[in-house]
């Protein structure tokens, strides 16, 4: 018997035609979650079909605010996820089954979605993390995240505090990836960074750029406009390294605030608010 590479089935082989480079030609624009969890994001809260009409839609509404961009459509899976309890190795992450990654992978090929696979490292070693996505980054359509939020360097349980990532920590992801764009021959990956705060991200400055890597900052603080402007002003625009990313979130960004703070006026951002940021952020993403 003969065994086949999984990853060259027929249901993994990207439907349509992929832009030889996606930034700064185009907008992203990703659903985030995992389907396995109905409160981790857009990805996981509905049933397949559903989720998709709804990101077409949210795709079709970005690219009339902005003709001018192509719209790229994506599936943005956390495929390791931090836990608030110890996995066997000591490491406060979960890293998703292959059975997991693929299913999410055949989502996005079969509907002409790009796909990111998300770290959240926990305690573990990002580059750990990385070569266990590395068959994955392999395809041309799959790119990837990382989330200081969850990178524990304290040794403090995940959720407790906010992690950090420093310069030479993306520098890795990014090497990592360019490494495999040349071994590969594939156009340009993207690598999102997940901030929205001062130390989520360290010494900003010695970030090394990479021709074959699209490196975006994402705001992805939750919160009325005008708290979420502000960190987008703050953390990503004040301190720039190549792209930008806004998320937005359909749930947390309706809560209301303490009635002592400025940002008073809770509502989920039109495509045209965002639109008029500058930069005018390029990768888009729900939760």
């Amino acid at each position: 018997m003969v065994e086949t590479d999984p990853l060259k089935a027929d249901t993994l082989q990207f439907a349509g035609t992929l832009p030889d480079t996606l930034l700064p030609k185009h907008r992203i624009l990703a659903y985030y979650g995992n389907p396995h969890s109905k409160k981790m994001g857009a990805l996981g809260e509905y049933p397949r079909k559903e989720m998709l009409r709804r990101l077409d839609a949210e795709a079709a509404k970005w690219q009339k605010a902005d003709p001018s961009k192509p719209i790229q459509k994506a599936l943005h899976l956390v495929a390791i996820s931090a836990q608030g309890t110890p996995q066997k190795d000591g490491n406060y992450r979960l890293r998703m089954s292959d059975k997991t990654i693929r299913k999410v992978m055949s989502w996005g090929a079969q509907h002409g979605a790009i796909v990111f696979l998300d770290i959240q490292v926990g305690l573990a070693d990002l580059k750990g993390e990385l070569a266990y996505l590395e068959k994955y980054l392999k395809l041309p359509y799959v790119h990837l995240g990382i989330d200081p939020e969850f990178s524990m360097k304290t040794g403090a349980r995940p959720g407790t505090k906010i992690g950090t990532y420093d310069a030479a920590d993306i520098n890795d992801a990014v090497q990592f990836l360019s490494r495999i764009v040349k071994e590969n021959n594939l156009p340009p990956k993207v690598l999102v960074v997940h901030r929205f705060t001062q130390r989520m991200v360290t010494n900003y400055k010695n970030i090394k750029l990479d021709p074959r890597v699209a490196i975006v900052m994402d705001m992805d603080g939750w919160g009325p406009p005008s708290l979420k402007i502000d960190s987008y002003r703050d953390y990503i625009v004040k301190e720039p390294v190549q792209y930008t990313g806004f998320k937005l979130f359909y749930y947390n960004d309706l809560k209301k605030v303490d009635h002592r703070s400025n940002h008073k006026v809770p509502h989920l951002m039109e495509p045209a608010e965002v639109l008029s940021l500058e930069p005018k952020p390029l990768y888009i993403q729900y939760q």
